[in-house]
């Protein structure tokens, strides 16, 4: 049985332990990673831009360093161990350089703190196959989204609290000492939390690890590419860490030179951004009827982009005048603040729209004895994708953009990226820009979804009651549907865009055009020899006094000539909308209601057989009820 919402998971061993252990080594991360940012803008730089953008771009890179160089061992590592066991002595392994840390801070040693993130980048190396690869050990198929969402929003809760943290103990009278302490602790706490992981046995045992880093690299990146789907899914992921590199290494300056703000300013954007991603990860699973909804991807993308633009055009030519940097409060009074700070937020909740579905497709597509490998690829491109921002990031700044110029050719590259997605997936964006529609127009309600096929081929009819049948279908059902349809309703404008997005199938009268009839069946049949769920209407027409007529014969010719189970479904409280015949024409008066509660009911599959028009007509009519 499914978890009954998206907290029943923090209720349970077999996630929550984990859950915690990945929180803390986030946290501990962002705390150092923080303080150490601050410490280089405000203390160690001086008055040097250029000398603090170098730093700090240097600091990125090499924190993921290692994520490339290492990747390929950690990968073997977590196939061939049981897992938890082997998280354990990594996070043994954050006690060791965290105490160093705490060295390093205490006597100020800004070069052996930067040193010290390619090691803390090793041990984030070591957990990160084991981070991913554990949750299909642990989860259920349907609790992936949620689970993933939950990864990302404990990540992002972290980097949320361990940015504040980390500015505001390196801002304390003698913050460097503050903040030792507190990464010794946060390490500690990890590791005695990671020891409630329940067991999560090896996925290839008897894997013999090859200890050459070049060419197991290599040898990872060969299985990542083995499936195109898993591939593309970790091009993506790699792109978000692209670009959301390329934002929070830049955001403390961005603050400090663009914007005027102080120490707690940059905290407070950088926690915003975190707290985006978090909520965007969260919605996913609420969004995506916890399924992997890949038409969350493209429209994360587009997101990216539109507030990645608008953040440029919000950002003042100069700072405000005064010389001083300004405080929270008073930045947040300085005209079109908000407009930033929205910006920021969303450009976080995009991001978390965009990563979490790709994570989960991972998960979910890749070979369980490989998955850690794969994962370990994904870390490998992402470590090479992170490289590279920070380096094209220190190319663009030294030959004189500034960091809002830069901030907008990343989003003017993402443009491109999500023209590219969208190529690859147009039909799962469209339904899910039709989801988003259908849920802004009506208050849906979903009876028996799970009545339709997760695989293979399957016919849906459906009663006929609207313009908006086909959208409210397409948007609810999670597998896509090839809708049969009135060849004059397909050519609507902006929804002719949409059915064929969609694949719909137009067809016509015999007696107006046997050509397009033929065609529509042919295609039909097609699809079904394919596996895919064509969607038909077969009363043939809206009905014009709310209630069901006759079901045509077509219906049963498809299914003569490609035998298929037949999902009865019906809508209910269409009729009287906009789009129904109630009043007359349809759309061709002024819409007398918004938001309306509907139904749509879908039925237990009947077997080829027994699909009769007449049949199934009884059934759509007890499934719609006296509710019209």
């Amino acid at each position: 049985m499914a978890h009954d919402n998206e907290f029943t998971l923090l209720k349970e061993r077999r996630f929550l332990p984990f859950f915690v252990t990945q929180f803390l080594g986030a946290f501990n991360d962002n705390v150092f990673k923080n303080a150490l940012i601050i410490l280089i803008a405000f203390q160690a730089a001086g008055a040097d831009p250029g000398r603090s953008n170098l730093l700090i771009n240097l600091s990125a890179g090499l924190f993921v360093l290692p994520f490339f160089l290492f990747s390929a061992t950690a990968g073997q590592l977590s196939d061939k161990y049981e897992k938890s066991r082997y998280i354990r002595r990594v996070k043994l392994l954050e006690i060791a350089i965290m105490g160093a840390a705490a060295v390093a801070f205490y006597f100020g040693s800004v070069a052996w703190l930067i040193a010290l993130l390619f090691v803390m980048g090793l041990q984030s190396t070591l957990f990160g196959p084991a981070k991913y690869s554990i949750l299909p050990q642990h989860l259920r198929p349907e609790e992936l989204v949620g689970g993933n969402a939950w990864i990302e929003m404990a990540t992002n809760l972290a980097i949320l609290l361990g940015t504040i943290l980390g500015g505001v103990l390196i801002a304390l009278p003698q913050g460097p000492h503050w903040v030792g302490g507190a990464v010794i602790l946060l390490a500690v706490l990890g590791y005695l939390s990671s020891r409630e992981i329940p067991l999560a046995p090896p996925a290839d045992p008897g894997l013999k690890i090859n200890w050459n880093l070049f060419t197991e690299t290599w040898n990872i990146l060969r299985l990542t590419r083995q499936n195109f789907t898993v591939f593309q899914s970790v091009l993506g992921i790699s792109w978000f860490w692209f670009l959301g590199s390329v934002y929070v290494a830049q955001l403390p300056n961005f603050t400090k030179l663009s914007l005027g703000g102080g120490e707690h300013v940059i905290t407070l954007l950088l926690a915003l951004f975190a707290v985006g991603i978090g909520i965007g990860s969260l919605l996913c699973e609420r969004m995506s009827g916890r399924m992997v909804e890949l038409g969350l991807v493209p429209f994360g993308s587009i997101g990216l982009t539109v507030f990645g633009v608008d953040l440029f055009f919000a950002t003042p030519a100069s700072p405000s005048p005064g010389g001083e940097l300004l405080g929270v409060w008073a930045f947040l009074g300085q005209p079109g603040s908000w407009r930033i700070v929205l910006d920021v937020v969303l450009i976080g909740v995009f991001g978390g729209f965009f990563i979490v579905p790709l994570y989960a497709l991972v998960q979910q597509r890749s070979e369980p004895s490989q998955l850690s490998r794969v994962i370990a690829g994904n870390n490998i491109l992402n470590a090479i994708f992170m490289v590279a921002a920070a380096l094209i990031a220190i190319v663009m700044l030294d030959r004189g953009l500034s960091i809002p110029q830069l901030l907008l050719v990343m989003a003017i590259f993402n443009a491109a990226v999500a023209v590219y997605i969208f190529a690859l997936v147009p039909e799962f964006l469209m339904r899910f820009m039709v989801w988003i529609l259908v849920n802004i127009g009506y208050r849906l309600k979903t009876k028996g979804l799970d009545h339709i096929p997760d695989q293979g081929p399957a016919v849906v009819v459906c009663n006929h009651v609207s313009y908006m049948d086909a959208l409210v279908v397409i948007g609810c059902c999670r597998r896509p549907i090839r809708f049969v349809m009135d060849h004059q309703i397909f050519k609507i404008p902006v929804l002719n865009f949409v059915f064929r997005t969609a694949g719909a199938v137009p067809i016509a009268p015999a007696r107006e055009d046997p050509k397009i009839l033929e065609r529509a069946y042919d295609r039909v049949a097609r699809y079904l020899e394919e596996g895919e769920v064509v969607g038909i209407f077969p009363e043939g027409k809206l009905t014009a006094d709310g209630e069901i007529g006759p079901f045509k014969a077509g219906i049963e010719q498809i299914i003569q000539r490609t035998p298929a189970p037949v999902v009865p479904m019906a809508l209910r409280g269409l009729w009287g909308s906009f789009f129904s015949r109630r009043l007359g024409k349809a759309m061709s008066h002024f819409p007398r209601r918004f938001w309306s509660r509907i139904e749509l009911v879908v039925g237990e599959p009947v077997a080829p057989e027994r699909a009769t028009s007449a049949a199934l007509r009884e059934r759509v009519v007890a499934l719609r009820g006296d509710w019209r």
